[in-house]
């Protein structure tokens, strides 16, 4: 038998044929970056995330710093999380004026106006039970965390957010959060739903993070099983009924196969986290010798955009952008 006339090793014999033919490609502007902003901190206040290697608890005025770092080496928008200073049942802090989330927007915006501000918008950081909903008995009663999620996030557009990300899952949000802006004045501020979020094992590092860990019982009555690939479909196509405008899936690596399918079901544009477990993991394993850290982080996100996410909510924004921004440079001196 003759050997075959087509060769695809050809377009890979060397560095120069292998980017020309690639697929899918990786820039900084992918990159959405989560900061955890705590209350009450003063300034100059930045203290490691131990189970994150690499993330800070931070006061607002060094997340803007962050922000600033990150947009400096192409990374446009960041993800706030608030660390409250006081908890209660129904989560108050979560819209309070001068929360932490609200200073900190107020902060990046004054340090650079351009970088797009997404603030979670959820009530578990801020509720005393760690649950993501007010409390009827032990239930997360749906209805009555709405009213509290819009107040939430006309709160954060009040401080100058870009853009509110409900994470909760509490049917109707999107709805109701959708309303609450519209009727206080913020129709172009649009809504990044966390409409397929799964009931993961991967959330582990961040709710240490966060403290937000259930004081009891788990989320699993509103967070999907990790089983269920068809019902996801189902709540984002809600989602989208209800005014959102951008899709996430949560987590990421684990579900590319829910990235795909969003991604070919759907016009929206879809974002992929990839969540607290997936960075721990790849900097624990880089962190004994088991991988290389770069090769395991630059892959993971090429994976998650060639599945088809548009964005990735990622720890590792910063450092794969300097990754890109160094193969650029290279690239140009070699063209010069």
């Amino acid at each position: 038998m003759a050997f075959p006339i087509n060769r695809p090793r050809r377009l890979r014999t060397s560095p120069t044929i292998r980017h020309m033919v690639r697929e899918t490609a990786l820039t900084p502007h992918d990159f959405i970056l989560p900061l955890f902003v705590v209350e009450d901190s003063g300034t100059g206040f930045k203290k490691p995330i131990k189970s994150m290697p690499g993330c800070y608890h931070l006061s607002p005025d060094m997340a803007a710093q962050m922000a600033k770092e990150a947009y400096s080496v192409g990374v446009q928008a960041v993800l706030l999380f608030g660390l409250p200073t006081k908890k209660d049942s129904q989560g108050s802090s979560a819209w309070a004026k001068d929360g932490g989330v609200q200073q900190a927007v107020r902060a990046i915006k004054d340090v650079r106006s351009e970088i797009c501000v997404i603030c979670d918008t959820c009530l578990c950081e801020y509720t005393d039970h760690g649950h993501c909903g007010v409390l009827r008995g032990e239930t997360v009663d749906n209805d009555a965390t709405l009213e509290l999620l819009a107040k939430t996030a006309v709160s954060q557009a009040q401080a100058g957010a870009d853009m509110v990300a409900p994470s909760d899952m509490m049917d109707g949000r999107v709805g109701a959060i959708r309303q609450g802006l519209d009727d206080a004045g913020f129709l172009d501020t649009p809504i990044m739903s966390y409409a397929a979020k799964f009931a993961s094992s991967f959330y582990g590092p961040f709710r240490e993070a966060t403290d937000c860990a259930p004081a009891f019982g788990d989320r699993k009555t509103y967070q999907m099983d990790p089983g269920n690939s068809r019902e996801a479909m189902r709540e984002i196509a809600l989602d989208i009924e209800e005014g959102a405008d951008i899709i996430i899936v949560k987590p990421a690596l684990p579900y590319l196969d829910i990235i795909k399918s969003t991604r070919d079901s759907f016009l929206l544009p879809v974002a992929a986290y990839q969540v607290s477990g997936e960075y721990a993991q790849i900097k624990g394993a880089a962190a004994i010798g088991l991988v290389d850290e770069v090769s395991n982080m630059m892959e993971s996100l090429t994976s998650i955009k060639r599945a088809g996410a548009d964005m990735i909510i990622t720890y590792f924004a910063i450092n794969a952008a300097k990754v890109l921004v160094d193969q650029m440079t290279s690239c140009a001196d070699i063209r010069m």
